[in-house]
């Protein structure tokens, strides 16, 4: 029977991040389920096991040992079955050229980190909105990078 409760990965090699994440995501909605990766080659050995339930969004840190946000992205966007799947880019590091490779390249969401707990749950809010918008023509509305500082 499939589940309501949504599953959401992150990719992070910073494991106060993943903490702070995870804790801001269950204030929100309790009801989340999280799943924490430390770097992309964990990921993508969950994400491409079969029997596994797929998650409702992927947020990636861009810089990561073995193998970094950018390269998750290309590998997810290369599988069809993962089409579907948001990416949330989750990183500190702000570039407009990389944003734009990361959009061209099938990233959803580029959430700038940001510096406080509660500056976190708000952007948080705003990227679930995406997550959990189902009419996609209401997704163009949607800023590609979300800044809440």
């Amino acid at each position: 029977m499939p589940t309501t409760q949504p599953l959401i990965f992150l990719t992070d090699d910073d494991r106060d991040d993943l903490t702070m994440f995870q804790e801001a995501l269950l204030e929100i909605d309790s009801n989340i389920r999280f799943k924490g990766f430390e770097n992309g080659v964990e990921l993508m050995e969950r994400l491409l096991k079969v029997d596994e339930e797929l998650p409702n969004a992927i947020y990636l840190d861009l810089n990561m040992p073995l193998m970094n946000g950018e390269e998750c992205v290309d590998d997810i966007r290369a599988e069809a079955r993962f089409n579907e799947i948001p990416i949330i880019i989750y990183s500190s590091y702000v570039d407009e050229l990389k944003m734009d490779i990361i959009q061209k390249k099938g990233a959803n969401l580029y959430l700038v980190k940001p510096s406080s707990f509660d500056n976190l749950k708000s952007a948080l809010r705003k990227s679930l909105g995406y997550v959990q918008t189902v009419d996609k023509a209401e997704l163009k509305a949607f800023e590609f990078v979300i800044v809440d500082e």
